[in-house]
């Protein structure tokens, strides 16, 4: 009997020494391929702004690395996320340096455009692995910016003093009051402006900018860009009110259709914003009155002609086209004509759903108010 009591107790210490030892058991002696298998991946990223971004990737598996791929996607204003996928080039190996070089002479970015980035890999035995997701920002870093906020603006300039880059700002803020008194508009988010200081330098920061390129609003992105030089301040005072209304205006259009506005609405609208019309457009709307060339309002609906004088004429007519649309008709029209854009609408169904006429209907009107006649 007391032989048989001794059997237990040593089968009892036997069992609780194996339930304390299972857990360490299993730690320690897994199969060795599943300790060891896996991908490792170590990337890099260089911007050459404004012509590239370069992604580095360096890959090492027990087995040959046979896809290595990129998946990006840019921070834009977008009805649905869009991530793309670039395939790197490379010879299948245990170790592989690659990289995906973006041309941005293909699909460009504006200065300090972010892009979310990850990799992925497999190898020949069918592994998979992932990096963990990154932001870079597509930074010029050819100048040494400065920078004031003001919500929702922020202001980055290079050259002027701080009383140069506050004058712009109270322009700003003005602008941006002014456009919501006369048109109900008022911003989502906030914006960044980056003042070049020079037509020069903003076009330099382009790769297909135009010559005569003063200003850029990047409405999507929330991003301005505008040439001014500290000594060309009344020029920035008008450009950066006249920017930022096509931010504002883009952000209340925006639409899933790929529709729109006229021309002749997009810039009047931002010469509007302006406050007071630039006296080079003043000079050739009289001038176009008083010698009989008016454009037609459904011509100035396409972009604007690259001669000078005609560009000219139709900056001042656009400008007089929206006046005339919102003295005659109130600021609450005026939203209702842009949220009309916004479903995707067509120039002259938009007018007429919100006015009653289309296009040459307002061609006449106009033609007809104390200001033209």
């Amino acid at each position: 009997m007391c032989r048989l009591k001794f059997h237990i107790i040593i089968l009892t210490i036997i069992v609780l020494i194996l339930i304390v030892s299972l857990p360490f058991l299993e730690k320690n002696y897994r199969p060795a391929a599943a300790a060891t298998a896996g991908i490792s991946l170590t990337g890099s990223v260089q911007t050459d702004f404004p012509n590239s971004i370069t992604f580095k990737i360096k890959a090492q598996s027990d087995s040959k690395i046979t896809q290595l791929r990129l998946h990006y996607t840019v921070d834009h204003q977008n009805f649905a996320s869009v991530i793309s996928e670039s395939w790197a080039q490379f010879t299948p190996a245990t170790t592989v340096n690659t990289q995906w070089f973006w041309d941005m002479r293909k699909s460009s970015l504006p200065v300090s455009s972010a892009v979310e980035y990850w990799w992925s890999a497999v190898d020949a035995a069918g592994i998979t692995s992932e990096t963990e997701h990154a932001t870079i920002s597509f930074d010029d870093n050819r100048y040494k910016w400065q920078s004031i906020i003001e919500s929702p603006v922020t202001i980055y300039w290079y050259k002027g003093n701080l009383a140069f880059a506050e004058a712009l700002m109270s322009a700003a803020q003005e602008g941006l009051q002014r456009i919501k008194n006369n048109t109900g508009a008022t911003p989502e988010g906030n914006v960044r402006i980056y003042i070049y200081a020079s037509a020069a330098d903003l076009q330099g920061a382009q790769l297909f900018a135009q010559e005569w390129t003063g200003g850029v609003s990047f409405s999507g992105f929330n991003i301005i860009a505008i040439g001014v030089a500290p000594n060309q301040l009344s020029f920035g005072e008008r450009a950066v009110p006249h920017e930022l209304t096509h931010w504002i205006v883009g952000q209340i259009t925006f639409n899933n259709y790929g529709a729109g506005l006229p021309t002749w609405l997009e810039e009047g609208l931002a010469t509007y914003g302006e406050g007071t019309l630039s006296p080079d457009y003043q000079t050739a709307l009289d001038y176009a009155k008083e010698n009989n060339r008016l454009l037609s309002v459904r011509s100035l609906s396409s972009p604007f002609s690259a001669v000078p004088e005609v560009a000219y004429i139709s900056y001042g007519e656009s400008n007089s086209l929206v006046t005339f649309l919102i003295e005659k008709y109130g600021k609450d029209k005026m939203r209702q004509l842009l949220e009309t854009f916004h479903q995707g609408s067509t120039y002259d169904a938009a007018l007429k759903s919100v006015y009653g006429f289309d296009q040459d209907g307002l061609d006449t009107l106009w033609r007809q108010s104390p200001g033209i006649k």
